[in-house]
């Protein structure tokens, strides 16, 4: 316990090793989203193809995944001070060198450079927060880094969206340079390292362990990033990858439980709470990159908004989550149950999907949004602080960091299954509610065939010959039925995804309740 305190903060000091985390913590997550919006101008300039350019958002995903769990054991390798400003300095210089490079190979290779730096800003950002405060501000510590993580994602399309339009692409990678060099300044002056034990010996490394963590996760990422582009186990890398992804798991789960030094000590998931608060916390990972994935691109492709716009829609929602954070932290160190709260948040995220089932329709007005995505900033901050909270409050020590590598990377993987399984999902619902919306429509009926009349006149009038203007009304119709499919499989995502979470309540209550004993954050001291 000595060891935890003696990192513990105060006044100015804590102040910036706050500040200096969630710099590190934003420029990693918005560096997540921020090139979506990008991808077009990128494809031109580097003359890549679609399925190309998306190995841009790819090569990062994979790079942040494969090094977020050992993040804990490169921090006892190196000094935590040491390996956190280490990773600043290889994301801010692969922020430049992204920017700078003239081929679609470069960019790939410098954004998987610069997600491994990434990755490790993440968790250490969490570590260090942690840490800073007092066991009885705990939830008020998460809370406070918890606003990096929710609006990360959030504010990465406006920024990307905003940057692109008025200046060029390389733009989106130089903003990172500025935050990056001060952020090292202010680690190597203020963050502190905590007295590990030795270090391990060349000899004593887990070699094979990294090897394996790499095999598997990098594989897991990458199907579920390329699956659908690739139609799935239909193409044989995917297969391929898949059955090196599980032999990869099973092999890294015996490495890890048998090796005396492991790179990611699988032993601290005995803790009860870590166990449901790393479910948990994967399943906001879904809803959260989920649903920032989809607003956008429901606004973009059916509604025909820009980036910048699509992008702003989302702005209101982080804002809401912003103000909420400290509300919440203040109730759980008031003695308010994280049960409760991650119930509330999960039932309000409910509500959220099942408006958005409700207003989706081809033309929806921008209005008709914003109460919607208030209540989606109220449930994200209401959620995230409970479940993190839940997860480290009885770890003590150098656990607080393999745990938060642990809820790291499901809240990532959370993600990349969410939008994997929600593209899928959408792709074969689009095409059913198309087949059911054809099989209904009679072309003997009048009012199909007034309607089919009225658009070859409107053809006409355009100065159309009959036979052509025809031809076209019936592609107008199409084209019709393929929008109102499209915005059918959109209402399907939100409401399966609003089950799932309504789902979840009753197992967060019925778990941790059984559990009371055990979750003690000082929250009544």
């Amino acid at each position: 316990m000595l060891q935890q305190d003696s990192l513990v903060e105060y006044g100015s000091r804590r102040v910036i090793v706050t500040l200096t985390a969630i710099i590190c913590a934003l420029l990693e997550i918005v560096d997540t989203t921020i090139v979506n919006v990008a991808l077009n101008d990128m494809k031109g300039n580097l003359g890549a193809t679609t399925s190309e350019i998306g190995w841009v958002v790819t090569a990062y995903a994979i790079g942040n995944v494969i090094i977020v769990p050992m993040t804990s054991w490169l921090s006892q390798q190196f000094g935590r001070k040491n390996y956190f400003a280490a990773s600043i300095i290889l994301f801010t210089v692969c922020s430049f060198l992204c920017g700078n490079s003239s081929t679609l190979v470069e960019l790939v290779l410098f954004r998987f450079l610069q997600g491994v730096g990434g990755g490790a800003l993440l968790v250490t950002s969490q570590t260090i927060i942690t840490e800073s405060y007092p066991i009885e501000k705990r939830s008020m510590s998460q809370a406070i880094y918890g606003l990096g993580v929710i609006i990360g994602p959030t504010l990465g399309p406006p920024l990307g969206g905003y940057i692109t339009d008025h200046f060029q692409w390389p733009y989106i990678f130089y903003i990172n340079i500025p935050l990056g060099v001060i952020a090292v300044l202010l680690t190597l002056q203020f963050v502190r390292s905590p007295k590990y034990a030795e270090k391990s010996k060349v000899g004593d490394i887990d070699w094979l362990g990294i090897g394996l963590l790499a095999m598997f996760i990098g594989s897991l990422q990458y199907v579920l990033e390329k699956g659908q582009d690739d139609d799935w186990f239909n193409d044989n890398l995917i297969i391929i990858l898949t059955v090196v992804s599980i032999l990869g798991a099973f092999l890294f789960i015996w490495r890890e439980t048998t090796f005396r030094n492991p790179v990611v000590h699988l032993r601290v998931l005995k803790n009860g709470n870590l166990r449901v608060g790393t479910i948990l916390t994967f399943i906001l990972g879904f809803g959260l990159y989920g649903s920032t994935f989809i607003i956008p691109l429901y606004t973009q492709s059916v509604l025909g908004w820009t980036a910048t716009q699509a992008g702003m829609l989302m702005i209101p929602s982080a804002l809401t989550t912003a103000f909420f954070m400290p509300i919440i932290g203040q109730l759980l160190q008031k003695g308010v149950k994280q049960q409760y709260l991650a119930s509330l948040g999960m039932l309000l995220f409910f509500c959220f999907c099942l408006w958005g089932y409700k207003i989706l329709t081809p033309d929806t007005g921008e209005e008709a949004f914003f109460w919607m995505l208030i209540l989606r900033g109220m449930a994200m901050g209401m959620l995230f602080i409970p479940i993190t909270t839940l997860a480290l409050s009885t770890l003590k020590g150098k656990e607080i960091g393999e745990g938060a590598a642990f809820t790291g990377m499901m809240r990532q993987l959370g993600g990349s299954f969410g939008i994997a399984a929600i593209t899928t999902f959408m792709s074969r619902r689009g095409m059913e509610h198309r087949n059911d919306l054809v099989s209904k429509l009679d072309i003997t009926n009048p009012i199909i065939q007034n309607k089919i009349d009225a658009l070859q006149h409107g053809f006409m009038a355009k100065g159309y010959a009959p036979n052509t203007a025809l031809h076209s009304a019936y592609q107008a119709m199409d084209y019709s039925i393929l929008k109102q499919s499209a915005v059918m499989a959109y209402m399907d995502v939100f409401l399966y995804i609003g089950l799932m979470f309504l789902l979840c309540i009753p197992f967060v209550l019925i778990v941790k309740d059984s559990r009371n004993k055990k979750i003690n954050i000082g929250g009544g001291h």
